[in-house]
């Protein structure tokens, strides 16, 4: 089935001995309660759209006649049934059940049926024909010659299927609405199943007053939403997240989105703490979608899992499809696709949070590292009289991102993280961190790049100072530009290697190897690189033996242990403060983590303080003997097996 409104009324036909057989391109067989085959002949099928909110099917029965079957959303299948008592006759009843139905949460739709004569559907045919092979308006044409057969309608009933929520799915937006997230309802089910639905999944709480601006007249419409707004207004709560949730249907919308109206409408929304739009198009919800994101600025995330979610998805800034009932159209067009929706919570306050941490550093620290090489070169033009001449030699230049700083950035963006999984589901509230943009802003870039020059003048000016006097070896040579540039640069390596460091929440083994192992692979690279020439004389002439001369300079190794620590005290400073003093949210519960994690291992410590092995125990036989039941445990620590005998008689027990 296409849907499970079609399974749901398949297999309801089979309860009463009708039968789905087979279909075919132009043809349905099924089998009726006389266990007789029946063939009907599909003349032609005016597909479900948006606007439409019905389907339609022509066909002709064994017997004859040409019928047209019809089903939809009550509201569109209501109106256009015939004002006979013959057409109507189930109409009260009907009405009766659908609102039972819609108590109940279940999602329903109409069925009717017409009939039409021979003379009648051969010029509708026509007309048909031309509407779908229309190069112009070819849906409005279509919307048209579909109304010319969809009318007069004969109610047949109505079918209910139980649109249930899956499993964790109040638990997922009670998260989300402590993290602060305005969660909005589009939905086409009607009114009365939107607010069970929305009470059963807790978007909609009892103590929370519920605002219906919902109205057949426009004018009320409008006098409803304004009248709330100066409400709010007077008490000074417009744009907060008040204890409200607003509901309002899909031809209230209509009238709401006009355009002397929507900026009123769309204030009123936003502060609410929900809302709830029931009856409406997937083309509703996708401008719905889009004035949100014009009007707040914010970046909004759709939902969905059917093809009426569709257009919602690809208008929000993220979309996310759930893989589901209602097919793989929802999916095929969101950025991410999941299993269920309690899959979001994970999605947003884990890897989102885990990822926006990640790509702030990457990008921060990729801006920092170079500027603070690069900035040299305009430090030491000063002493070069604007000449040209480089500082460093040109191939460590072009190695500086490929080698010696490569690592960190991927340290940074793959493995670093700042609470554990488990920590970020239990807080939603860690969110805010991401949703305020605490860790990449305009302020955070400045603080990154004034840092950056400020390491850069201490890494060129503290080296230069040092070596002012001039320094000959024994073996004639003095040291030059390449001696303070490759000082300067083995420097730069450290400090930004060390300052990766410094910003990560989480050392992995990846972390201590991008970090060491870049350090290290400098060093290796200017031993190996200065003993090239003049075995290969393409390369590093005026490198030849450089190592030689670094390392038997004692203001080479000076430098090397001094300037990093200068260079880093305010970091190491600035950020001890922070963590003591100015602890968010996340450090507190980094610093939870460590303790809890410190516990754990205590109490796995033996007598003799080393950790002892995973425990197990067994029970190796349990006996009844009258009314006792005896049951002897052993229980294994480290190496050791303890047992221990107990009976029902026994309180532990």
């Amino acid at each position: 089935a296409s849907s499970p409104d079609e399974k749901a009324l398949v297999e309801g036909a089979a309860e009463y001995k009708y039968t789905f057989v087979s279909k075919t391109s132009n043809s349905v067989t099924i089998r009726n309660h006389l266990n007789k085959q029946e063939t009907f002949e599909v003349l032609a099928i005016i597909e479900f759209t948006s606007t439409r909110k019905r389907m339609s099917i022509v066909v002709r029965t064994p017997e004859g006649q040409i019928k047209v079957y019809i089903k939809g959303a009550d509201n569109v299948i209501l109106e256009r049934i015939g004002k006979t008592a013959s057409h109507n006759e189930h109409q009260e009843n009907t009405g009766n059940h659908l609102d039972d139905f819609a108590r109940e949460g279940l999602r329903t739709l109409c069925l009717g049926v017409s009939d039409i004569s021979e003379e009648a559907f051969k010029d509708w045919s026509k007309k048909w024909k031309q509407a779908t092979t229309s190069l112009v308006d070819r849906e409005q044409e279509i919307e048209n010659v579909a109304n010319l057969i969809e009318g007069d309608l004969r109610l047949i009933g109505a079918t209910a299927i139980e649109d249930k929520l899956q499993e964790n799915v109040p638990e997922t937006i009670e998260k989300l609405l402590e993290a602060d997230i305005h969660v909005w309802m589009l939905t086409g089910d009607k009114q009365i199943t939107a607010e069970n639905i929305a009470k059963s999944c807790r978007l909609h709480k009892d103590g929370t007053e519920l605002v219906d601006v919902s109205d057949d007249v426009p004018t009320k419409v409008r006098s409803k939403i304004t009248d709330r707004l100066e409400k709010l207004k007077k008490n000074g709560k417009v744009g907060q997240n008040n204890e409200i949730t607003l509901i309002i249907d899909g031809k209230s919308l209509t009238h709401a989105m006009e355009e002397d109206i929507r900026n009123d409408f769309i204030r009123l929304c936003t502060s609410c703490k929900a809302v709830i739009c029931c009856r409406v198009s997937p083309l509703q919800k996708a401008e719905v979608v889009e004035l949100v994101s014009k009007f707040t600025k914010s970046i909004t995330l759709a939902i969905g899992d059917g093809a009426n979610d569709v257009a919602m998805i690809q208008k929000a800034s993220v979309g996310v499809g759930v893989s589901g009932n209602e097919g793989l159209q929802a999916v095929n067009s969101a950025d991410f696709a999941i299993g269920q929706f309690s899959y979001l919570a994970r999605l947003l306050f884990v890897h989102g949070a885990w990822n926006y941490s990640r790509i702030s550093k990457v990008v921060l620290y990729s801006f920092y590292k170079n500027i603070t090489l690069y900035i040299i070169e305009l430090w030491f033009a000063i002493y070069s009289y604007w000449s040209g001449q480089v500082i460093y030699e040109r191939w460590t230049i072009g190695m500086f991102n490929i080698l010696f700083t490569s690592l960190p950035p991927l340290a940074l963006g793959i493995f670093d993280k700042t609470c554990s999984a488990e920590t970020r589901e239990s807080n939603p509230a860690l969110y805010k961190t991401s949703q305020n943009s605490e860790l990449f802003n305009i302020k955070k870039f400045w603080l990154w790049i004034g840092t950056a020059i400020f390491h850069s003048v201490l890494l060129f000016w503290v080296p230069m100072l040092a070596m002012s006097t001039g320094v000959s070896w024994s073996s004639g040579h003095t040291d030059g530009y390449l001696i303070l540039g490759n000082t300067v640069y083995s420097l730069v390596v450290i400090v930004t290697c060390l300052k990766a460091g410094l910003v990560m929440d989480n050392w992995t083994w990846f972390s201590h190897l991008s970090i060491w192992g870049s350090i290290a692979l400098w060093f290796i690279f200017l031993v190996v690189y200065s003993s090239l020439w003049p075995s290969l004389k393409f390369v590093a002439s005026n490198m030849a033996g450089l190592f030689m001369l670094l390392f038997n300079s004692p203001v080479f190794w000076s430098c090397l242990l001094l300037v990093p620590v200068l260079v880093l005290l305010t970091d190491c400073t600035a950020t001890f403060v922070k963590l003591k003093f100015f602890p968010s949210e996340s450090d507190k519960k980094r610093k939870e983590e460590k303790k809890n994690k410190t516990l754990r291992f205590d109490s796995h410590q033996g007598e003799s303080g080393l950790p002892l092995q995973e425990q197990a125990s067994k029970v190796v036989f349990n006996k009844k003997n009258g009314t006792t039941v005896t049951i002897k445990k052993e229980t294994k620590e480290g190496n050791r097996w303890s047992a221990k005998v107990a009976n029902s008689d026994d309180e532990e027990l």
